[in-house]
């Protein structure tokens, strides 16, 4: 089953909110038209399991309970995923974020894409 096509709109909404809780290094991988499980990936990463969870809860709080497939890690807080059907969001532990890497992991399934945000290639992913 192919997720519903998620406009740029909705990848800023979720940064915002990642942005107002604090969020460290968001990162945002577009899926369009290469993968049928999401149109984007966000990553970011918290400073503490109650950060990491508390970013959860309040994507949750924002963007309401029926927007989410599903949203595990709440309560552990390490590792935090939240399956919006065309945006999956990981928010990490930092020493979590570095041990699954999943920027590597879908750079090389992927060609990087303009950054829904500003427009432009992201020059990290490159290589």
């Amino acid at each position: 089953m192919q997720a519903p096509a998620t406009s740029e709109a909705e990848v800023r909404q979720v940064t915002a909110i990642l942005e107002d809780y604090k969020a460290v290094d968001i990162t945002v991988i577009s899926l369009a038209g290469q993968a049928s499980f999401a149109d984007y990936i966000v990553i970011a990463s918290g400073t503490s399991t109650l950060h990491v969870s508390s970013m959860g809860r309040a994507l949750q709080d924002k963007l309401g309970k029926a927007s989410f497939l599903g949203l595990e890690g709440l309560d552990d807080g390490e590792w935090v995923c939240a399956d919006m059907g065309g945006i999956v969001v990981h928010l990490f532990l930092p020493e979590k974020r570095v041990l699954y890497n999943l920027e590597k992991l879908w750079s090389f399934a992927f060609t990087p894409a303009a950054d829904p945000l500003t427009g432009e290639a992201d020059e990290d992913d490159k290589g």
